[in-house]
């Protein structure tokens, strides 16, 4: 992994080599098949697209850019992980850039992005709705009320959200604060698969 700058702890250390996410919103949709995604910015273009890998023992999400080139890749660190970490392997230098946990909670849709060496908080990403995290849990029809969530930066602090738009199919819009000290790339990307693995 790169060394961080010394200037910024969030900065280059962090980074996926394959894609450049430095806009401040992105629209996240689902496409007619289930837990395949397409990433667009602020003006509309695609920079990402990702599909689960189908029959795999362990969880995958392979993503390319917009020209289709590879861009990182999210798997599971068990098979079969219900909750547990997913990796976000950058596909350009094949070093793994973050680790996405979640809480382990029926409830509650909690996650931590942290550091794959430390294991350091650098983010987290919690539903602003606690009953409505429940009610998708318990009955499937709720799922079709869009969740939103709130991202925060190592200190706590709110640096973003996760806004879910009613749709037939899933649709978020990811935002993050320009002044934010977290790793936007990293966390952007684990913004874009909340959805395929909270409906695992």
């Amino acid at each position: 992994m790169s060394e961080p700058s010394t200037d910024d702890p969030a900065s280059g250390a962090y980074d996926i080599s394959t894609v450049e996410l430095d806009d401040d919103r992105y629209e996240v949709k689902q496409s007619a098949i289930r837990n395949k995604y397409v990433v667009r910015d602020s003006a509309g273009d695609v920079v990402l697209r990702g599909k689960q890998k189908m029959f795999k023992m362990k969880e995958e999400f392979p993503f390319v850019t917009g020209d289709g080139e590879d861009a990182f890749s999210v798997k599971a660190g068990g098979i079969m992980d219900v909750a547990g970490n997913y990796t976000i392997t950058d596909a350009g230098t094949g070093e793994e850039v973050v680790v996405l946990d979640e809480d382990f909670s029926l409830f509650v849709e909690n996650w931590t992005v942290r550091d794959p060496e430390t294991g350091d908080a650098l983010a987290t990403i919690q539903s602003k709705s606690k009953p409505l995290s429940a009610l998708r849990h318990l009955v499937s029809v709720a799922n079709l009320i869009p969740n939103k969530y709130e991202i925060f930066d190592a200190a706590g602090d709110h640096v973003g959200d996760i806004e879910g738009q009613f749709s037939l199919r899933d649709a978020y819009t990811v935002s993050i604060d320009d002044a934010s000290d977290i790793p936007k790339e990293a966390v952007i990307a684990s913004a874009c698969i909340l959805d395929a693995l909270e409906n695992q």
